[in-house]
């Protein structure tokens, strides 16, 4: 026998299934454009650096030097996104509470694990530009203009 409040409930769990599905393709497509935004952006800072980065390595700085000096960079611009991201989900969240009478509910630990893949995404997406920082050639580097 088949009870139609059963059927409403198996509806429902698949619709929230789905949702869930869909939401968290909509955040892993952001962490994406988000981390090779900023692979670009520390690319063109190793380029922009270049004469510095061949003058560091001529006066002794190691390849673990560079690569910590542009990883800690990568860092910090993902801990400044993740900040402004966090302002901006905990003001949205407001707003839609206001404006739609919903009830919203940030909590402590959402906010930890996003500000965690945030310093995490910038801090992938910043190796390889701090390895290729690395591997420039002290000589090449000086001559580049």
């Amino acid at each position: 026998m088949v009870v139609p409040a059963g059927l409403l409930e198996q509806s429902s769990d698949a619709r929230q299934f789905i949702f869930e599905i869909v939401m968290i393709c909509i955040a892993g497509i952001s962490l994406l454009v988000g981390g090779i935004g900023i692979m670009n952006i520390m690319l063109a800072t190793v380029l922009e650096r270049t004469r510095e980065i061949g003058i560091r390595r001529a006066i002794g700085a190691r390849q673990g030097d560079i690569v910590r000096q542009f990883l800690t960079e990568a860092v910090l611009i993902s801990i400044v996104g993740g900040l402004i991201g966090i302002a901006f989900g905990f003001t949205l969240s407001r707003v839609i509470a206001t404006a739609a009478g919903w009830s919203t509910v940030v909590t402590t630990s959402s906010i930890v694990v996003a500000f965690g893949v945030s310093v995490f995404i910038g801090l992938l997406f910043g190796i390889y530009p701090a390895v290729q920082a690395a591997k420039l050639d002290p000589i090449e580097a000086i001559r580049y203009e």
